[in-house]
């Protein structure tokens, strides 16, 4: 069985990329800010190496919902949103068949089902650059995987440095350097997490230097939340359970909640992060209820989009691991999965898994003893 490995560089992908005339870039079904960040920039510094006298040669395509400060970042930059039943156009055109195609910050089915049989067909051509240890190696030919990145567009700069073929990071175009920082930084927490290392913090400086308005950026994607946004918070902190004697925190949302609070689902971004405020918490559970995407006239099946944060210390809990038991993954301390399972029985099977996890934590803790 072929590994989630790297069988490819940045240097050879960048000159297979300097080669195509057409590129579509992809991303995971509902983006972030590492998503939308790597995507944008790399479309965009794939266009600027392009005549201006042609059609724009690289287009980014999502699955939505979008963020709601999502157009702020990608602004006029070519792109197509995907999936009429999710509030998109219709999803990928056959007819579009490019040279290449630009898989970034995943590479795990489960994230790009809306687009899985336009890919398959087209798996020769697709290249995978990622940042994360869980994936399906099939869904592209060529894959960089770089497991020590704290976010997808620290590869990613470094691919759109080699196309642009600029010296260094600090000599991008500011509209490259800008959504890069945007991934940098809502990948860290807005440089708050445990993945915040001195490679970090470096490369934001040089994003910086390049041009990039970190106070510009911060108000367009962190101070600007809806009325409604808040209403759904309220919602969510009012379901907060805890479990394991304190150290396991969950949070429920239904359709019911973000429909009653005239919110969009992509509005919950960032809610996990509330219960690992509280002391003694080691893990944080957020569980949003959806419906399996079904064919026309069938009955749609629920699902159930879990995501986990975990604090960092001498003992902690792998929410990798957690998530791989019910069809998930991610990274150590932040994680996901969406098991095709109503809310309560994926809450009994989460909870039962975390239980299981607590118990190895605290047999690690009296073996330091």
């Amino acid at each position: 069985m072929t590994a989630y490995t790297s069988n490819t560089t940045l240097p050879d992908l960048a000159r297979s990329l300097h080669a195509a005339r057409s590129v579509v870039v992809l991303t995971h079904a509902k983006p972030d800010g590492d998503a939308l960040g790597s995507t944008i920039a790399l479309t965009r510094a794939l266009n600027h190496t392009w005549p201006k006298e042609l059609p724009p040669r690289a287009q980014a395509w999502y699955v939505p919902p979008m963020p709601p400060w999502a157009q702020d970042i990608v602004g006029n930059t070519p792109h197509r949103v995907l999936g009429a039943a999710l509030g998109g156009s219709e999803g990928p055109p056959n007819h579009v068949d490019p040279d290449m195609v630009v898989v970034c910050d995943t590479g795990s089915w489960t994230q790009l089902e809306h687009v899985r049989d336009w890919l398959t067909s087209r798996s020769g051509v697709v290249a995978v650059v990622d940042h994360h240890v869980q994936g399906n190696p099939e869904v592209g030919s060529m894959r960089m995987i770089d497991t020590g990145a704290s976010a997808a567009v620290q590869p990613v700069g470094e691919l759109c440095r080699l196309v642009l073929n600029v010296a260094s990071i600090d000599k991008l175009p500011q509209d490259v350097a800008e959504p890069l920082y945007v991934g940098l930084a809502s990948d860290t927490g807005w440089f708050r997490h445990s993945n915040v290392t001195a490679g970090v913090m470096q490369e934001a400086a040089a994003l910086l230097k390049a041009g990039a308005r970190h106070t510009a950026l911060y108000r367009a994607i962190e101070q600007r939340q809806s009325l409604s946004r808040l209403r759904l918070l309220t919602k969510a902190l009012s379901t907060l359970e805890m479990h394991e004697n304190g150290k396991v925190a969950l949070m429920t949302l239904t359709l019911a909640d973000i429909e009653a609070s005239g919110a969009e689902p992509g509005e919950s971004g960032g809610f996990i992060d509330y219960p690992g405020m509280v002391d003694g918490v080691e893990v944080s559970c957020l569980l949003t209820e959806a419906w399996e995407p079904t064919p026309h006239g069938t009955s749609p099946k629920p699902a159930t989009k879990i995501s986990l944060r975990s604090k960092a210390g001498e003992r902690f809990i792998n929410v990798n691991e957690v998530a791989k038991t019910l069809g998930g993954g991610g990274h150590i301390h932040a994680a996901g999965a969406r098991p095709s399972l109503s809310i309560a029985e994926t809450r009994l099977a989460l909870l039962a898994t975390l239980a299981t996890h607590v118990k190895d934590m605290g047999k690690a803790k009296d073996a330091t003893r």
